[in-house]
């Protein structure tokens, strides 16, 4: 007997290695889980060199001047995405930038079943990538309104966790949701022991004693770093031996911003952050909008003490005085205290450090979050083909 026919499943997305993101950080652990079962082919924006011998890649070209925040806009290809739907079993789609939205409407059009994964809230996410607040206040209106049409085409919903759910469902889009939570490769985000930490603190220009607050991801408007730059400015101004860690790209103005601060270290985007996370002592995250924020779990995982904005499904995860730290959206001198806190005690910031990697050890794992996949793509086939009987 021949071997059985994998079905095909197309992965369309707007974010893709190499530029790092949640998004793409997402794919690389799941691409090969899901491509033990299935013939994966992904359609995303052409933003530079990638290579996986685990997948097909069709790249779509993006507009050179044309940009949402820090985000290239891909152009709008849509008969390269039309043929590629066409030739799929199923769609899992990851965003509804012009790659996502085609490869939906394409779904509908080839009769296709379409899973979709929800990592942001566009309406919160598109508008705080704004720099106008005249684009702000129409943005949010627009991207609300494609969010709803888009979503309710779809026939599953993958939600990062149940106040996702809620959201949608206050917002009218009721399509048919699984809740599947993200996963952290524990065994690789983990706490170096001291010498390799200090070994690795000396390579970045950072002394043993000196205290690391750090940040990894895109540096970006809703992200909000100002106010972590506004807090790490007043922190400054009672300790001497202080350093705040930024790893990640993003826009020039924001990068100009940290640059000009004395202590601050700005590395650049990379593809492993382990080794700049294992020398962070306090972690944090001044969001204004999230779901569930990996570059937060990662680390916790690597025994990080976190504090971090309330927002999302971080404010489930996170227990205030246990794994981590709250403070104020957009509130520095908050922030600032909180930062002085875990600074003033040494053996409580420890201890809420290995408390948020147990938490991620006990409620986060890739396997899991790719059977949860699995089974709500093969669910979706099942009862789309019911339907067609």
């Amino acid at each position: 007997m021949g071997d059985i026919q994998k079905r095909k499943v197309l992965i369309a997305t707007d974010n893709f290695l190499p530029r790092w993101d949640g998004i793409s950080r997402f794919l690389s652990e799941i691409i090969p889980r899901l491509s033990e079962k299935y013939d994966i082919t992904v359609i995303a924006p052409d933003f530079g060199t990638y290579e996986d011998p685990n997948i097909k890649l069709i790249k779509i070209p993006v507009f050179k001047f044309l940009k949402i925040g820090d985000f290239n806009i891909p152009k709008f290809k849509s008969k390269r995405i039309n043929d590629v739907v066409k030739n799929s079993d199923i769609v899992f789609s990851q965003t509804i930038g012009p790659i996502g939205a085609l490869a939906i409407k394409a779904s509908k059009r080839y009769h296709k079943p379409i899973v979709s994964f929800i990592h942001s809230i566009e309406w919160e996410l598109v508008p705080k990538a704004m720099k106008s607040n005249f684009l702000k206040k129409y943005s949010k209106i627009i991207t609300k309104r494609v969010a709803k049409r888009l979503y309710n085409k779809c026939d599953l919903l993958i939600m990062p966790s149940q106040n996702v759910v809620e959201l949608f469902i206050w917002n009218n889009i009721r399509t048919r949701n699984k809740v599947v939570n993200l996963g952290v490769n524990v065994d690789k985000f983990k706490p170096a022991d001291e010498f390799t930490r200090i070994e690795k603190r000396e390579k970045i220009g950072i002394g043993d004693k000196d205290i690391v607050i750090g940040y990894h991801g895109r540096i970006s408007r809703e992200k909000d770093l100002i106010t972590l730059l506004r807090a790490f400015t007043r922190i400054q101004n009672n300790y001497d031996d202080v350093k705040l860690l930024i790893v990640g790209e993003g826009l020039k103005e924001i990068k100009e911003q940290l640059s000009s601060r004395k202590n601050v270290i700005l590395t650049g985007p990379k593809n492993d952050p382990v080794p700049y996370l294992q020398v962070m002592d306090i972690y944090c995250i001044t969001s204004l909008t999230e779901t569930t924020c990996l570059s937060l779990l990662e680390a916790m995982s690597c025994e990080v003490a976190p504090i971090s904005t309330e927002v999302g499904f971080i404010k489930s995860y996170i227990k205030n005085n246990f794994n981590g730290l709250f403070f104020q959206k957009q509130n520095p001198y908050h922030l600032s205290k909180q930062i002085e806190y875990l600074i003033k005690n040494p053996d409580i910031r420890r201890k809420i450090a290995k408390n948020a990697r147990a938490t991620v050890i006990e409620r986060f794992s890739w396997d899991n979050t790719a059977k949860g996949i699995i089974d709500a793509i093969e669910s979706t086939i099942e009862l789309f083909e019911s339907k067609k009987n």
